[in-house]
């Protein structure tokens, strides 16, 4: 396939795929369809009927019968036009919104890898201006475009039905027009690509600075992020002009073609009309019919080129929605019944794709109730231990139970639903302390949220705020403290009241005062519960049942803190040379008295 056809036929079947996404309305996208038809008819059948009338005028014949059937053929135009442009924006708007829908709902399942290597900022560019351009795809096409195609279908045998010599220069027209259109679309492609991703790369620069915007301010990086969005924006041009040279090129040679064509139909229908093979209403109704061709050509090449503009932004929002998560329920996967929280590893193995890292011979038994602390250095796959727990990746070899259930033959919401997680980062919405806290369990009563509040002992700064359990905390909790984010997080987890329990480092970034207070509530919401503990903080892992050191992804040594201490090793290694930060005297005194 040469690669002048390769383009035009891709944009075809993007522009088939948004279209068939109207299926979910079909009867209506029907009708609609029909009621342009209609329009398209009446756009067609007025030229001939003003050609009768001339005609009619000029032998001197009665021509009222003409002019009321004119008449009442636009009176039905219009009337189809209005119900086409009403109930075409009625569609596509609500078509829009489920895209968008569809989009959000795609874009949160998928895997945080996939996050990390396209950026937040690019995602959410490829969900709005995808439903953008699919809203404007859809209210064109219904609008406008079918009507237009119809149109140029028809017209082309009325044309030959009135006169075939003339028909032929309308014909020469629609066949330049098209020419034109592929050829400008194969000389656009790439650089309307490089466009695209040059426009994600703003998009994705802005999304970055705004999500680190203290840290912006902090290190006075104003003028130089600003700057660079400048000479980001400026390659940007730099790929559009071109673009927008040819599109303009194009339009000019339209514009001479119609105008020729526009001459020649009058030179040809006056050498017809003296030669009296034509009379003067036909050469009138191919003048009306030329300028109706000229307006639909101009409406589809316009469309073309909106098309090509969009192109990129429909295939980035179709790649989104193609995309499929790394991690998926197997076919036959039942829910998991509910867990007592014993957990197995057994020869586990899990190796990142074009690297020698990640865990390997994972095998240990975690009891119900009991807590387990993973330490490790920076880099030995505690994090990735826990992420193979919750399906967040899937082992290359070996299986993990809980209560003897394989979590790989279980579907991925009632296993997740199974396990809390207090993360380092609180992970808050920009929503009311109630509703972050009821991320936990959605359908929670507000008495139930109080008192997983009260548990976490978040309840007494939560009233002093404005708005008490209303008020609303800032992106990512901006207007808390670390503490109370920390305790927010807490609450949530024991409103989830999960019989597994994650501590992802939970207290690593609190001062001794605020995790004294953290760690009372992280007892409470410990008991009863299996929990794993990634730690740095010597305090979180001494009361642990056991403890696991990793090193390059293996289990090295477990067992009790005292017996690691005393035993030599990495553990004790860590102990003594730092490795996890001591509390200072009065800091475990407090913690003794919140026990």
């Amino acid at each position: 396939m040469t690669a002048n056809l390769k383009r035009p036929l891709q944009l075809a079947k993007t522009y088939i795929r948004a279209l068939m996404m109207l299926a979910r309305e079909w009867t209506l996208a029907s009708a609609l369809a029909v009621a342009s038809i209609a329009v398209a008819g009446v756009q067609l059948a007025e030229p001939v009927l003003f050609g009768w009338v001339v005609d009619s005028v000029a032998r001197g014949e009665p021509s009222a019968p003409l002019i009321f059937a004119w008449a009442m053929l636009g009176l039905f135009g219009i009337l189809a036009s209005v119900v086409v442009a009403v109930y075409a924006d009625r569609l596509a708007h609500r078509s829009r919104l489920r895209a968008l829908a569809d989009a959000f709902e795609q874009a949160i399942t998928l895997p945080l890898s996939y996050h990390a290597s396209r950026g937040s900022g690019a995602v959410v560019a490829a969900v709005l201006r995808g439903t953008d351009e699919l809203f404007w795809l859809w209210l064109s096409a219904l609008r406008e475009q079918l009507t237009a195609i119809v149109a140029i279908i028809l017209l082309i045998p009325v044309a030959i039905w009135l006169d075939w010599r003339m028909a032929s220069i309308l014909a020469l027209l629609a066949v330049c027009y098209t020419a034109l259109n592929l050829f400008v679309v194969s000389k656009t492609h790439t650089g309307q690509m490089k466009v695209e991703e040059y426009r994600y790369g703003v998009s994705g620069r802005v999304g970055d600075v705004i999500g680190n915007v203290t840290v912006v301010q902090s290190y006075t990086r104003l003028a130089a992020e600003a700057e660079a969005l400048r000479g980001m924006t400026g390659e940007l041009l730099s790929a559009q002009y071109p673009v927008l040279t040819w599109w303009g090129v194009l339009t000019v040679l339209q514009r001479a073609a119609a105008t020729v064509a526009m001459v020649a139909i009058f030179a040809v229908g006056s050498l017809l009309a003296a030669r009296g093979e034509v009379t003067i209403g036909e050469i009138v109704s191919f003048v009306a019919l030329a300028n109706l061709l000229i307006g639909k050509l101009d409406q589809l090449s316009a469309f073309v080129v909106r098309i090509q503009q969009a192109g990129p932004a429909l295939d980035n929002y179709f790649a989104l929605i193609d995309e499929r998560a790394a991690i998926v329920d197997a076919p036959n996967a039942k829910p998991l019944s509910r867990s007592q929280g014993q957990v197995n590893y057994e020869d586990v193995f899990f190796n990142f794709p074009g690297s020698n890292q990640g865990v390997f011979d994972l095998d240990f038994t975690v009891k119900a109730g009991q807590t387990v602390a993973i330490v490790g250095p920076t880099g030995s796959g505690k994090t990735t231990t826990l992420a193979l727990l919750q399906r967040l990746r899937t082992p290359d070899r070996g299986r993990i139970k809980v209560d003897g259930q394989d979590i790989s033959e279980v579907t991925l919401t009632s296993l997740r639903q199974t396990i809390a997680v207090v993360f380092q980062d609180a992970g808050l919405f920009n929503r009311t302390v109630a509703e972050n806290i009821r991320v936990g369990r959605p359908g929670a009563s507000q008495e139930e949220v109080i008192r997983a509040a009260k548990l976490a002992e978040a309840h007494e700064f939560v009233m002093e705020k404005p708005g008490g359990y209303d008020f609303v905390i800032g992106e990512r909790g901006a207007s808390l403290s670390g503490g109370e984010r920390q305790r927010l997080a807490i609450a949530r987890a024991i409103l989830k009241d999960a019989p597994i329990l994650i501590l992802d480092e939970a207290t690593s970034a609190l001062d001794a005062e605020t995790e004294a207070r953290i760690k009372r509530a992280l007892d409470e919401l410990r008991a009863g519960r299996t929990t794993f503990v990634i730690a740095h903080r010597l305090s979180t892992v001494t009361d642990a049942d056991v403890i696991l050191v990793l090193e390059k992804g293996r289990i090295v040594q477990r067992g009790r803190f005292s017996e690691l201490k005393d035993g030599g090793g990495l553990f004790a290694r860590m102990v003594k040379e730092g490795g996890f930060s001591v509390p200072a005297p009065d800091e475990s005194v407090e913690q003794e008295k919140g026990r």
